[in-house]
């Protein structure tokens, strides 16, 4: 049970660490996911019912399965490895790859009507009817 609730809450805090928009965050998150997974591996070998993984198999049934183990410890050298790789990229990452909202809205009023006067513009020169079927007089 113990097992249960560390796992579930190991996912819950990475993601919502992996849900952040700042890059240090989704790797933590990262982190703390790779160690749940790494618990439900564990306890998926039954270490809890289990002797050592090693040793004299006299009775099979008491010797804990080494693979779950084996797959953990495989585990935790690639999220070691990823983890260092995110880290290194987002210390070397350009400062324009900044994924917070600093940034106001942008004003699409204004936007669109530079777009109507540009369109507007351009049928007065080429005589070309504009969007609304009128034919722009030249001057």
């Amino acid at each position: 049970m113990t097992l249960a609730l560390t796992v579930a809450v190991l996912t819950a805090g990475g993601m919502y660490l992996l849900l952040q928009r700042e890059m240090l965050r989704v790797i933590l998150g990262f982190v703390l996911l790779g160690h749940a997974a790494n618990l439900i591996i564990i306890s998926a070998g039954g270490a809890d019912r289990r002797g050592m993984p090693f040793g004299t198999p006299d009775d099979p049934g008491s010797v804990a399965d080494p693979l779950p183990q084996a797959f953990v410890l495989t585990a935790i050298v690639i999220a070691f490895s990823i983890t260092i790789v995110m880290l290194v990229l987002s210390a070397t990452g350009s400062q324009t790859d900044d994924t917070t909202d600093d940034d106001p809205e942008p004003d699409f009023t204004e936007i669109e009507r530079r777009v109507d006067a540009e369109r507007l513009a351009g049928a007065a020169v080429s005589g070309q009817p504009t969007h609304e079927g009128h034919q722009e007089a030249h001057a």
